[in-house]
């Protein structure tokens, strides 16, 4: 790879851009597929330098309301609500866990079966980064927390695996993947080395660094939001520096693919334990 989004400068969204991300939208929300270069808070560069922003200004609106952020790197699902009775109501049905996310990762090694990690997360007094969280003890400010991954597949080293939270803590699936042996491929914080993360900080992406993290971003992607009884219910297609990994470091095939995800769907149900019963009123 010769060129990054993953840039120390913030990359500008076009309108057009915008527009091809939109998964769906009504008089009340917005879903869109974010790309894993972008932030999703507005930043000091401009309306079209974050999400929320870029939105706002594509619509017309003064304001908008963001329902469940992801990390820049984190690619997929978006909601996000117009007016603050669409707003209030959905951030609602999130915090109750009526409205729930899944995920795609691929890890770095074989994982076999599906393993729970469940404990607390707290500050990482031990590293220099700042915002580093790390798997700790109960205590007066750390906080539970509880990540499933599900394998999908195994290959050449790496593992494609579904993702499902009961908790949302701050960088609750990368730390979580690292305490158990097998990060996140392209990952710079929660990885083999965090000097990755203060150097890109300091100087942006360097070309050089692919041999070892293999992407230039983490790889995780927010793959499905909403409702997982009735209701509805979105997802987002794999971006395609996910897919050209998969293709080409683990030769997954499309149809082996498409098998690997309705598996997935299937799995994710079952694990949330879905209730279908009348979960879905606030959204009626």
């Amino acid at each position: 790879m010769t060129s990054s989004t993953q840039s120390k400068g913030t990359p500008l969204v076009t309108p057009d851009q915008l527009k091809s991300w939109i998964i769906y939208e009504d008089e009340g929300i917005i879903v869109v597929n974010k790309p894993g270069w972008l932030v999703c808070h507005p930043s000091k560069c401009g309306p079209w330098s974050s999400l929320v922003s870029a939105t706002r200004e594509l619509l017309q609106l003064e304001t908008i309301f963001l329902v469940g952020r992801l990390d820049r790197e984190t690619s997929g699902v978006i909601l996000m609500a117009k007016d603050q009775p669409n707003g209030r109501k959905w951030q609602k049905a999130l915090e109750q866990k009526l409205v729930k996310r899944t995920y795609l990762t691929i890890l770095e090694g074989e994982l076999k079966e599906k393993t729970d990690v469940n404990g607390f997360i707290g500050n990482d007094p031990d590293s220099p980064v700042f915002v580093k969280q790390r798997v700790t003890v109960n205590t007066r400010k750390s906080k539970k927390s509880s990540t499933s991954f599900i394998p999908l597949l195994s290959r050449a080293g790496y593992t494609l695996a579904s993702v499902v939270t009961k908790t949302g803590r701050k960088h609750q699936i990368r730390l979580h993947a690292q305490s158990i042996g097998v990060p996140l491929v392209g990952e710079k914080l929660y990885g083999r080395d965090e000097s990755y993360y203060l150097k890109f900080c300091e100087s942006g992406w360097n070309p050089s660094w692919m041999e070892q993290l293999r992407m230039d971003r983490q790889a995780l992607h927010a793959r499905r939001f909403g409702f997982f009884g009735e209701g509805l219910l979105f997802e987002a297609e794999i971006p395609s520096d996910f897919l050209n990994f998969l293709t080409f470091e683990m030769k997954v095939k499309e149809e082996e693919l498409s098998f690997f995800l309705k598996n997935a769907n299937q799995m994710e149900a079952e694990q949330m334990d879905i209730d279908l019963g009348c979960k879905n009123s606030l959204i009626d």
